[in-house]
């Protein structure tokens, strides 16, 4: 009776070994298909029709074929608006699928557009090339021009003891940020122009303070007019911009403007404009060699972009569309061929309707 009992007892620990066996290897089948994702846990069951994944794999293909990457900026930074304005009008004819990426800035977008995957056209300052030109050989054949956007005038604003740029030499003058235009373009003019300043890179809002109580010569903002800081803000008398004309040591990233009564009507007198100078912010494109599908699909941007420019300028998008050019150059960079092209074909057009 005894022997009965405890081979019984031994069967049901086998079957209950068994059993737990069994559930472990379950278990872990489940964990896999799980963590594998649904595609494989729908697979398990069974195969998905032929005509889903050639459907799915036709919405890659022409996702992927048509989209352009746009490094763009920061984003408190009117370039990554721009980009972000580009895709809205772009996008919706269906062709191009442009994806704006936000960066460092448009000083260092350069570098995306040179080395980083992906990246087929960017926003940069037309002097941004500079620093690149000895390190990379004939640039201005690997990075082209498509448009210029809008132009980002230089401030030097002073105290009122300072009346010259010659008077900053050896003087504390803020520069932005890092990353910021003006802590690219700013030393690079002053250093063109052979005045050496102590340089300061923090926030404009904490050097104008600094500034004001006499710890700070000058500010330098490189953007577009007019200035929030400027306009809505009372400056003491004696505050003002000084004027930096547009010479050989500048005209070959740079060019011409001004700063009006209408652009600062509290600091710049009626009649009495202030010369500058601007730094054209622009739209270029990686030089991808013709019949390749990166150039294709660069060539369908610059169509799409081109042809929609009037909605770009309508109400509801940022207003400087209106300066945006098509037609303008910009200092030391080749235009794109595709840009140039759709130009000489409007010019053509225009000239057959006279």
């Amino acid at each position: 009776m005894i022997r009965k009992l405890m081979f019984a007892l031994a069967l049901s620990l086998l079957a209950l070994s068994a059993s737990a066996q069994n559930a472990s290897r379950t278990g872990g089948d489940k964990r896999s298909a799980e963590s594998a994702g649904p595609a494989a846990t729908r697979g398990s069951r069974a195969a998905r029709p032929a005509e889903a994944r050639t459907a799915e794999e036709g919405v890659r293909e022409r996702i992927n074929s048509g989209t352009v990457g746009l490094a763009a900026g920061l984003l408190e930074g009117a370039p990554l608006r721009f980009a972000t304005e580009i895709s809205r009008v772009v996008n919706q004819s269906g062709k191009v699928h442009v994806l704006p990426i936000v960066t460092r800035g448009p000083t260092e977008n350069v570098n995306d557009l040179l080395y980083l995957k992906g990246i087929d056209i960017a926003i940069i300052n037309s002097d941004s090339l500079d620093e690149y030109r000895a390190q990379v050989p004939e640039i201005e054949k690997r990075i082209v021009h498509v448009m210029n956007l809008f132009p980002s005038e230089l401030h030097v604003f002073v105290r009122p003891e300072i009346n010259s740029l010659a008077d900053l030499a050896g003087k504390k003058v803020n520069f932005n940020s890092q990353g910021t235009a003006a802590a690219y373009s700013g030393p690079l003019i002053f250093s063109r122009l052979g005045i050496e300043v102590e340089k300061t890179f923090v926030p404009h809002p904490v050097a104008l303070e600094q500034m004001r109580k006499g710890e700070m010569a000058a500010v330098v903002f490189v953007t577009s007019k007019p200035v929030d800081a400027f306009v809505k803000r009372k400056w003491d008398e004696g505050f003002k911009f000084l004027p930096v004309p547009l010479g050989p040591k500048l005209a070959d990233y740079y060019v011409s403007a001004s700063l009006t009564p209408a652009d600062y009507p509290a600091l710049v007198p009626a009649g009495q404009d202030i010369e500058t100078i601007a730094v054209p912010t622009v739209l270029v494109a990686y030089n991808w060699n013709p019949g390749t599908p990166r150039y294709d699909r660069v060539t369908a941007f610059v169509n799409e972009l081109f042809s929609r420019l009037d909605q770009l300028r309508a109400s509801g998008f940022d207003p400087k569309w209106k300066d945006a050019n098509p037609a303008a150059s910009a200092p030391g960079l080749q235009r794109l061929k595709a840009a140039e092209s759709w130009q000489d074909a409007q010019m053509a057009n225009r000239a057959g309707r006279r």
